[in-house]
């Protein structure tokens, strides 16, 4: 009785076989980029409730980003000022403008404007923004060029990988006095300078940075 199939068919299971593995390695390849936060959250700009310049603000008023972030320099947060905050400067300065509406809607009615948060940090996570400005990491590292920004737009995955790396290196993120509160500041290439290497082994010396990549509990709750 003559073949019904011939013997290339034999070969199918393999090349099935071969294909399932090709497509669930590129899926799983895919899903791990698609869903980093590389991808997801690198780029996010949500839309305020008021359309806050910062370009305008800390870039051509040249103001300075503790004026409004007051307690970023003693606490865990950079706070978000309140309605008054803005009101001081407002109260003289375009207080008729429409686009200042609901800032002084917020005065009137005592309800504090429903910022949205740009950079998300997860709950089990712990960051405390004034340790890292005492440990000469500025505000750029994280947060890019902000007085360039017209909207805030998150720049870092600040996922854990990303927090890793520079705390295992963190000499070229290093500086101190006001060019931590320079956005436009960006981390030298290496080979570090002499001057860029003794800024970093003096503040190692007073603030060290060592990851505590053994036990999970040193950097979340």
């Amino acid at each position: 009785m003559a073949q019904i199939f011939s013997r290339s068919v034999n070969r199918a299971p393999a090349l099935l076989a071969a294909t399932a593995a090709v497509v669930a390695l590129v899926a799983a390849l895919g899903v791990w980029w698609f869903f980093s936060p590389e991808f997801i959250d690198v780029g996010y700009q949500p839309e305020q409730p008021v359309a806050f310049s910062h370009a305008l603000h800390a870039g051509e008023l040249r103001m300075d980003c503790r004026y409004c972030h007051y307690s970023v320099e003693r606490s865990p947060v950079a706070a978000v000022p309140a309605t008054s905050v803005c009101m001081n400067c407002h109260q003289l300065v375009g207080r008729d403008l429409e686009s200042l509406a609901a800032v002084r809607d917020s005065l009137a009615d005592e309800q504090r404007i429903r910022w949205v948060r740009v950079h998300n940090i997860p709950d089990y996570a712990r960051f405390d923004h004034s340790l890292h400005l005492e440990a000469g990491i500025g505000c750029s590292s994280c947060h890019g060029d902000i007085r360039a920004m017209e909207t805030v737009t998150q720049v870092e995955p600040m996922s854990m990988g990303w927090c890793l790396e520079c705390h295992r290196d963190p000499a070229r993120h290093r500086r101190a006095g006001e060019e931590l509160y320079d956005t436009a500041w960006t981390p030298p290439e290496a080979p570090l300078s002499d001057e860029q290497t003794q800024l970093a082994s003096r503040l190692a010396e007073d603030h060290p940075v060592a990851p505590p990549t053994i036990s999970c509990s040193g950097c979340h709750q």
